[in-house]
């Protein structure tokens, strides 16, 4: 089952930031946090949307970072998205683990929403 990885760990350019921030693409900045614009109009309309359909929020998540460091940030996201039943990685899009939750994705109409949305 194919699924997103992150642009971080796939060397790419972010469909919907980094192709659109100069500081980003040329490398000037690593995270949004460390442009005195942030957050910027982009990475808003991406946090709202985020917030409402896949319960993170992109913004908060670079606060958490550019406070507590990368690696704290990576402890905690390990421990929220956490699969209850086997431990494997949930899906932010739909909450199902693709490790022991396939059963639940091939019934789902839509794919990338959580049940109650």
């Amino acid at each position: 089952m194919p699924y997103c990885i992150g642009c971080r760990p796939r060397d790419k350019k972010c469909a919907f930031l980094k192709k659109r921030c100069n500081l980003l693409l040329s490398g000037r900045i690593q995270y949004c946090y460390e442009c005195e614009d942030f957050p910027c109009q982009p990475l808003q309309r991406i946090d709202k949307r985020y917030r409402t359909l896949y319960r993170m929020s992109m913004v908060d998540n670079l606060q958490f970072m550019r406070e507590n460091g990368i690696m704290q940030f990576l402890e905690r996201e390990e421990e929220n998205w956490k699969c209850p039943e086997c431990g494997a990685v949930i899906c932010c899009h739909n909450g199902i683990c693709y490790t022991c939750g396939l059963d639940k994705l091939k019934n789902k109409k839509n794919l990338y929403r959580w049940e109650d949305n």
